[in-house]
Formats: structure tokens, sequence, C-alpha cells
């Protein structure tokens, strides 16, 4: 097992950031220590203003089998012997985990998951925290939580709703069952489905692609489908034309334009 530091592999290429979950041999299942590594990773790179996007994926064939089965058992046990008494702290501890993992939505550019192989349960949530999901064509993929005779957790009734619509969520959600990648690109689950040995370089070339416009510009984007589905369109309207008259205000429109009259490629500063 990797020490708790290395449980999350980092590699930078120009200001694109892969980070992966590191322990292959429980098929990087999510520990405390690998949430505590991998939010303490997140909150160094939410300071880099350099940077333009982040893929995540996992080492291994899986990306991630899910939340340790190890803790949920001794969170069962305090249950069952503290009924009514354990309730809270257990809600406290569980919402705790959650955000270690789902810091993944604090970071101000765009996020994209390479799954590279199965996404369970919570290794799933984490993967529907991303903007943009990419998934193998025989990954399995399911939110196994009800099979477990456990409440979804890690926002799976948030996001899920969310990307495939009410009906489909509330089936999956339901029956726990599990579904290929190929499905999961045919509900809107994933951006597309792809062979195993191309998923991650087709996230990392897709967040190439994300890098190479406005990093100012692409940052307000991401504020702003943050916020749409809470507002009316009136207020995103006057939102867009906020963030739109913070970029006049920036080098990079002039280059963008200057770029567009040359039939050239721009190249933005974030400036």
């Amino acid at each position: 097992m990797p020490p708790d530091e290395d449980r999350i592999l980092e590699e930078r290429h120009a200001d694109v950031v892969t980070l992966r979950f590191h322990d292959p041999e429980r098929r990087n299942a999510m520990t405390a220590s690998m949430g505590e590594a991998f939010a303490a990773r997140i909150a160094e790179l939410a300071g880099d203003p350099s940077l333009r996007a982040v893929v995540l994926t996992g080492s291994g064939s899986a990306f991630s089998a899910g939340g340790d089965l190890q803790m949920l058992e001794e969170r069962a046990e305090q249950g069952r012997a503290e009924p009514g008494v354990a309730r809270y702290p257990i809600r406290d501890a569980m919402r705790g985990f959650y955000k270690l993992f789902l810091s993944v939505r604090d970071l101000p550019c765009p996020t994209l998951a390479a799954i590279n192989g199965h996404a369970i349960g919570a290794g799933l949530c984490v993967a529907l925290g991303c903007d943009i999901r990419l998934v193998a064509n025989e990954a399995k993929l399911g939110l196994n939580f009800t099979r477990l005779g456990l409440h979804p957790g890690m926002a799976a009734t948030w996001t899920l709703p969310r990307l495939v619509g009410p009906a489909v969520a509330a089936e999956l959600l339901y029956t726990s069952r599990l579904f290929s990648g190929e499905e999961a690109a045919r509900i809107g689950l994933a951006n597309r489905a792809l062979p195993a040995e191309e998923v991650l370089k087709a996230g990392q070339d897709l967040a190439l692609e994300i890098a190479s416009c406005g990093p100012l510009a692409v940052r307000g984007v991401k504020r702003a489908l943050a916020r749409s589905a809470d507002s009316g369109i009136e207020d995103q309207l006057s939102f867009e034309a906020h963030e739109q008259a913070i970029c006049f205000e920036s080098q990079d429109v002039g280059e963008g334009i200057a770029a567009a009259q040359a039939r050239r490629d721009p190249v933005f500063k974030g400036q």
C-alpha cells in the first residue's frame, strides 16, 4: 500500500495537471487518508492562477471501487452500538468525508474525469463532481449504495438528476444496478465512451484544448454554469454581462480579437 502522501500522483504538462488516485491493489478505494491527500493537492492547485484544467484518473484497471468497506463497517458497528446517539457524530463524519473528495468542485478551472475503468459508489460520485467525463467502453459504473443497505451519499442525489434527468437517476439510485461506459455516454452521464487505452489521452487532449482558450473567460464560464441551475434568465443575463465587462478589461480580449483578424491561433496569458 502506498504511503499516505503517495496515494495521489500528480503530473503537469503545460498548464494542465493530471491527478491520479493511486492505490491499485485496492482498486483505488476511497479512504480518509486518500481523501486528505486529495484535498491537500486540490487546495494547492486552487491557488494556482496559471492552472487551466485538471484531469482526474485512477492507477491500474479501476478509476475507483468506491468507499472503503472497512470504514463503512466501522460506521455500521458504531451506529448499531448506539442507535439514535451515534447518528449525529456519524452524520458529521460522513459529511467531512464527502467534502474531502468533493473538494474537486472547489477548483476554479475546468475539471475532467478520465474514467479509465470501474467507478463504483463514491468513486463514481467524484467523477460526477467534475465538469466533463470521458469513460472506457468496458468500464462498469454504478451507484451501489442501496445494494449495501445504505442511503446514497457524496452528493449522488444532487449531481445525478442534473446530468441524466430525474427518472433515469431514480432508476439508477433505487436499483444500484451496474451499467457500462457505453450506456453512461448514451444517457448523458459521460460526454463520450472510448476504448480504455484511449481514455486518459483523450481527457488530456481535451484539457489542452480548453487550456488554449482564454483562461479568464473559461473560469468565468465555470462560474456561470455553476450558478445557472438556480438562476432565472434575467439574472443569468446580468451575470454574463458582468463577466464580459471584466473580460473587456483584459489583454486577452485584445489578443483574441487580433488573432481572429489575422486568422492565427491566439496566445492567451490570463491577463
